[in-house]
Formats: structure tokens, C-alpha cells, sequence
């Protein structure tokens, strides 16, 4: 009897635990799907947090870029202007306010000179009785508008004994023109390296007395450039003669044909450049607007020698005979950005002493040789590339820069053209950057400004 009843409380209190059990799996099993949910959530989170940071990190630039436009200031003012502020260096005097105290003008030796006296106004006394005490000299620089002269060749013709004597007026560079080579040239100078539109050096010459259309303008400009087709093909092959050449490319507007002309088909094309370094010549082709690495790598196919770029992926691909150098100043920029930030403001002191220790010499100067140029860069930069390489890798490895910051972009971009930035110290030519070829690719860039855009028939 005793044994029935304790088999009934035994039996009640295993339902009961069974029940326990039962509830406890089901509040494991919420549990587990709450924490699933959590997990997605977080998951969620992170991923709107990427992209956020991703956007952020866009924005940004964009307002650095702003920044730099409305500043428009260079490093060195920038640094200038700190100095000036921190009472360092002080601030140059103003010219107007020195007057002609010590100032030092240029005497424009290379001028024309045109000698006039002057004598003076009251002229009340026998000049040929006066005894002159003194002449004094005071310069005033003119400048003469730009001046066109219509030259007529009367070309005259003699007949003797039968025969027949004429001459010739002085050969125009294209048939069938009035315009001599002088002119063509003004009108390519200001359109290519001052980069004046068309349309602006047509009002700039109509200003000046010499009325001409545009589309006279324009055909003598194209006229030129096909009568030097065959002098580009030759600076092309004279540019790749040289061992030593730097290269980049820039954009400009493309305006071709539309089968619609209400909507024009403005495209965003390509100019590659190529200067050679030892030759001192710049050679521009394009390729279709086309900036594919196909466009670089046949140009320079059968190279072989030294090429200088930015860190563009299509020129660190190039064959096996050339010897790639990098550009500091493109690194230097990534950091530049990032002023303030103790460690960026480190890789560019870095980058600077480099520049510092290369200007106290140069070749050609007091005896410097080449050779002499290699021996002091070896000594010179070895200690600070062994610097610099440990403060990028101290940028990688450190967690206080997230892999997508622009620190870590700028850090990489540099260590990804580390080889190539070695390369540049075996040689005692080579440049420590682009601005050769940046420089050139000015002209372009200051046509883009000024003009909407090129015309592709």
C-alpha cells in the first residue's frame, strides 16, 4: 500500500519534470530564434554600417576636393602661411609701400631700345650759349599691339632676246593661301600653348585690325596639323629612341556626330603623353578617347628602357624589358589630404627630406657629375626609405585606421608602388617624380578650362 503510493508521487513528479523539461525546450527554442533574429540584425547592422562609412568616406573627399578648389593653395603656401603665422618667418614687405627704396628692377636688356631727349619746357634761353650740367635717364616700358601688315610682292617680268625673266614671291606654307608662316604659327601659339579657343583668338585678332572667320581659323589650323603629319609620325619614333621617358594621360570633351542634334554626344575621351626625359621633346597621341591598357602597352611594345608614371595599373603591366619608376609626389598627395594626423604628417616630412638632400646637388653644377648624383642618393636615402617603409607598415598593422580609411588607401597605394620608388635611386638621372609630363599636360588642362569641348567630326 505504502509502495502504490510512493509509485504515485514518483510517477507525478516525473510528469511534473516533464513538463518542466518541455517548457524549458520551449523557451530555449524562443530563445535560440530570438538570438537567430539578433544575429540577422547585427548582420544588417554591420553591412549599413559599411556602406555608411563607405558613403561618408566619399562625401568626405568631395568636400576636400571643394576645399582644395576654393583655397587653391600649394603646400608650400600653405606652409608659408603657417610660418607667418606662428611668427616663425615674417611676411615679405610690400613693394608699393617700398617704393624705389633698394627695390631692384629687371632692365629688360633683351628690349628694342629707343632713345628719346628730352629737353625742357621753358625754353626762354639761348641753348647754344647754356652750358648743360647734366642728363638723367627714366625708363618707360610700351607695349605695342599685336600688328599685321599685308606685305604686296610686285612681281615684275622682263623679256630679252627671246627669253623671258620672272620671279617669285616668298612661298606660303600651304597652297593656294595668303597667310605666311608667321602667321600660322601666332595663331597655333595661342591656341596650343596658351590654350585660347578659337573663337577667342578670332575676337582677339579682329580687336587688332585683322578681321577673319572662324571657319578660316579653323581651316587654317587643320590645314597645319596635316602638313606636319609627317614630322609627329617622326617625333613619335625620335620620343621611343630615348631610354628614359615619362608618361600620363588626361581627359577632355569629345563632341561627335548625333543622329539626334537636339541631344549631342558629348563623351569624356582620352589624351595619352610621352616626353622624353634625355631628348627634351613631348609626343601626345590618341587612341579613340580610349584609356584601356591595350592603348599604353602597344605604344611601348617594343620598348626598351626606363618609364615613368603614376601608380595607373596599365603601366605597372608593362613587358619585361622596361624598368618602371614611381612618382613621389603622387604619393606624397594621398597624405597631404590628411593634414593634421600625426602619421600622415610624418610620411610627408619623410618624403620631404628626401627632396631636401636631392636639391643640394645638382648635375652639371660646380663639377657635378652623373655618377656623383648616383653615389649621393645611395648614401642619402637609404636611411630615410628604410624610415618611410616602417611608418606605412605601421599604418597597416595598426587597428586605429579602418581598412577602408583613407589613411590605409594612402598607405597601401604607396607600399603597392614600393619597388618602383626604389627603382628611381640605381640611377643618378632619374626624376623623383612626374612633374615633367604633369607640367605638359598643363596645356591640355588649361584648354579643357577653356574650351566646352573638341569637335570629332
Amino acid at each position: 500500500m505504502a509502495r502504490s503510493r510512493m509509485d504515485d508521487i514518483l510517477s507525478a513528479q516525473l510528469k511534473a519534470a516533464n513538463a518542466f523539461n518541455k517548457q524549458l525546450l520551449a523557451q530555449v527554442e524562443t530563445l535560440s530564434a530570438t538570438v537567430k533574429s539578433m544575429e540577422v540584425t547585427i548582420d544588417s547592422l554591420q553591412e549599413a554600417l559599411l556602406r555608411k562609412d563607405e558613403t561618408l568616406s566619399k562625401s568626405e573627399n568631395k568636400i576636400r576636393g571643394i576645399s582644395k578648389l576654393i583655397s587653391n593653395k600649394s603646400e608650400k603656401q600653405s606652409r608659408h602661411n603657417q610660418e607667418v603665422t606662428s611668427g616663425e618667418v615674417k611676411p615679405k614687405a610690400d613693394l608699393k609701400a617700398r617704393k624705389n627704396n633698394g627695390a631692384k628692377r629687371d632692365m629688360h636688356y633683351e628690349l628694342e631700345e629707343v632713345v628719346k631727349d628730352v629737353y625742357p619746357d621753358d625754353m626762354d634761353f639761348d641753348i647754344r650759349a647754356a652750358v648743360e650740367i647734366g642728363i638723367r635717364e627714366s625708363v618707360r616700358y610700351q607695349m605695342i599691339p599685336m600688328k599685321f601688315q599685308k606685305i604686296v610682292y610686285r612681281l615684275h617680268t622682263y623679256r630679252q632676246d627671246e627669253r623671258v625673266f620672272s620671279c617669285k614671291a616668298s612661298q606660303a606654307p600651304l597652297q593656294n593661301s595668303s597667310f605666311d608662316g608667321s602667321f600660322i604659327a601666332g595663331m597655333a601659339q595661342l591656341r596650343y600653348i596658351y590654350s585660347m579657343p578659337v573663337e577667342r583668338i578670332v575676337k582677339y585678332f579682329n580687336a587688332n585690325g585683322f578681321h577673319i572667320s572662324k571657319a578660316t581659323a579653323n581651316g587654317l589650323l587643320s590645314k597645319t596639323a596635316d602638313m606636319f603629319e609627317n614630322l609627329y609620325k617622326a617625333l613619335g619614333r625620335a620620343v621611343l629612341e630615348d631610354d628614359y621617358i615619362s608618361c600620363d594621360e588626361t581627359y577632355y570633351k569629345v563632341m561627335a556626330k548625333a543622329e539626334n542634334p537636339d541631344t549631342p554626344n558629348i563623351s569624356k575621351e582620352y589624351i595619352w603623353a610621352m616626353a622624353a626625359m634625355n631628348l627634351k621633346l613631348a609626343y601626345y597621341f590618341y587612341e579613340n578617347g580610349s584609356r584601356e591598357k591595350g592603348v599604353i602597352h602597344k605604344k611601348l611594345e617594343k620598348y626598351k628602357g626606363t618609364v615613368q608614371s603614376d601608380g595607373y595599373a596599365p603601366y605597372k603591366s608593362l613587358g619585361g624589358g622596361i624598368i618602371r619608376l614611381s612618382c613621389f609626389q603622387h604619393c606624397k598627395r594621398k597624405f597631404l589630404d590628411i593634414q593634421g594626423d600625426p602619421a600622415a604628417d610624418k610620411i610627408t616630412g619623410l618624403i620631404n627630406q628626401l627632396y631636401k638632400e636631392e636639391h643640394k646637388h645638382r648635375i652639371g653644377e660646380d663639377g657635378w657629375t652623373r655618377d656623383d648624383n648616383l653615389k649621393w642618393r645611395r648614401k642619402y636615402s637609404k636611411g630615410i626609405m628604410k624610415d618611410l617603409k616602417v611608418a606605412l607598415k605601421r599604418i597597416i598593422s595598426t587597428p586605429e585606421y579602418p581598412p577602408k580609411s583613407q589613411m590605409q588607401a594612402a598607405a597601401n597605394y604607396m607600399l603597392g608602388d614600393w619597388e618602383g620608388l626604389e627603382n628611381i635611386f640605381t640611377c643618378g638621372l632619374y626624376k623623383l617624380d612626374t612633374n615633367t609630363i604633369e607640367r605638359l599636360n598643363r596645356y591640355v588642362s588649361l584648354s579643357r578650362r577653356n574650351s566646352l569641348f573638341f569637335w570629332q567630326p
